[in-house]
């Protein structure tokens, strides 16, 4: 999810064919985790949350089966994430809300345009990513 790679891809460089191996590197290094992240995401994610979802990588990867998250502890780590992107976002969309309206002969009221909240939806869509910020 991470970097947008099959787990198996001959077609990667050698030494890149086994994404686990490949990759575990540098997830477990916080200044190099963004040499895993996919390139399509053009450096347009949170660097905490990009953190978050490399350790979350990692838990996966241990050897111990018992040290390994399940995938209900999966999920919610990564609706977590979600919660955290969006929230992050209200609070981006309020300043900005804040700041256009307000000033001489503005109020704070709206009418609900292009800053009304969406509907949240259950699961992300394919193409949105839990890290684009």
């Amino acid at each position: 999810m991470i970097s947008g790679r099959r787990a198996i891809d001959k077609n990667q460089p050698t030494g890149e064919h086994n994404l686990v191996e490949w990759a575990k590197p540098y997830l477990s290094n916080k200044r190099r985790v963004f040499r895993v992240m996919d390139p399509r995401l053009e450096g347009q994610y949170s660097q905490n949350r990009a953190q978050a979802a490399a350790a979350l990588a990692m838990q996966c990867f241990s050897v111990e089966p018992k040290c390994r998250p399940n995938m209900d502890e999966v999920v919610k780590a990564l609706e977590e994430l979600q919660e955290s992107k969006n929230m992050q976002r209200k609070g981006a969309d309020h300043k900005q809300h804040h700041v256009r309206n307000s000033g001489p002969g503005r109020t704070n009221g709206g009418d609900g345009g292009s800053d009304a909240p969406r509907k949240a939806s259950a699961y992300p869509r394919p193409s949105a990513s839990l890290l684009r910020g």
